[in-house]
């Protein structure tokens, strides 16, 4: 009896050192984190303008690394390696936003190309830099070879359209259609990867603009048309997370992480 008692004790402690227990350093390792890829409008600001990237972390319960900077565009973001730096960090679980479109406009044709403008059209197109002779691809060409460096990591990639300008600008509710918002869905579903999904911030906003009213979004607007102060980043951050709550585009990878009892703007 005494032997059978020492072999059960032997093996139950043989048991516990096959199976240890994760420590919280590893287990907060293991968990998936939200990046985002994006412009001035995403990235933290300078005390004047902020982005909505920096308030976007109140409304969801992941960590969140903030990878946007004015500015940029997808061409230049492509160019400058900020894809593959965030591609370097993200690990299978995680999550990347990516949303461009606000430096996107123009034509790199000129002399005077400003190395963000992307070439027109929505797929295969290829254009040569009136400045350096490079060749310049379309933004879907741009966002999709992005969202490949990102799934074959095993991250999930939400393409998020731009936020919308002012749209109370001249006292009056105006908005229309941005050819970049449909860009976004022309590359998720040239990419047909379940792991690629879209959301519409910019309809979002819109929707949230329109209910907010004229002195209400004017408010957000300090410096121009474009950037708003921190109270608006955080009210497009609202916007982005309930787009995500109510599946505005269908459901997203960043559903399940979203925080219970959020606050809505439309």
């Amino acid at each position: 009896m005494k032997f059978f008692s020492r072999v059960l004790v032997l093996g139950l402690g043989a048991l516990s050192v096959a199976s240890p227990v994760a420590e919280p350093a590893e287990v907060a390792e293991l968990a998936p984190t939200l990046y985002l890829c994006g412009d001035s409008t995403m990235a933290k600001g300078n005390g004047v303008i902020d982005g909505w990237g920096q308030h976007i972390s109140k409304y969801i319960n992941i960590p969140v690394v903030n990878k946007a900077i004015g500015g940029r565009s997808s061409r230049s973001f492509t160019n400058e390696g900020r894809f593959t730096e965030v591609a370097n960090l993200v690990k299978a679980g995680d999550v990347v936003v990516i949303e461009f479109g606000h430096n996107d406009v123009g034509s790199p044709n000129g002399a005077d190309d400003n190395g963000r403008s992307v070439c027109g059209g929505s797929g295969t197109e290829v254009c040569t830099s009136g400045k350096t002779g490079e060749k310049v691809y379309t933004f879907v060409f741009y966002v999709i070879q992005a969202a490949k460096l990102f799934t074959a990591k095993g991250a999930t990639v939400v393409l998020s359209s731009h936020t919308p300008n002012n749209l109370w600008i001249t006292g009056s509710f105006q908005t229309g259609y941005d050819r970049f918002i449909g860009f976004q869905v022309t590359a998720r579903d040239a990419l047909a990867d379940p792991a690629v999904t879209f959301v519409d911030h910019y309809e979002a906003v819109v929707k949230g603009y329109k209910k907010l009213g004229n002195s209400g979004t004017n408010a957000f607007y300090p410096q121009d048309h474009k950037h708003t102060d921190a109270a608006g980043a955080d009210f497009s951050a609202k916007a982005f997370a309930q787009a995500i709550q109510v599946k505005l585009n269908g459901t997203t990878s960043l559903f399940p992480h979203l925080k219970s009892g959020n606050p809505t703007v439309w």
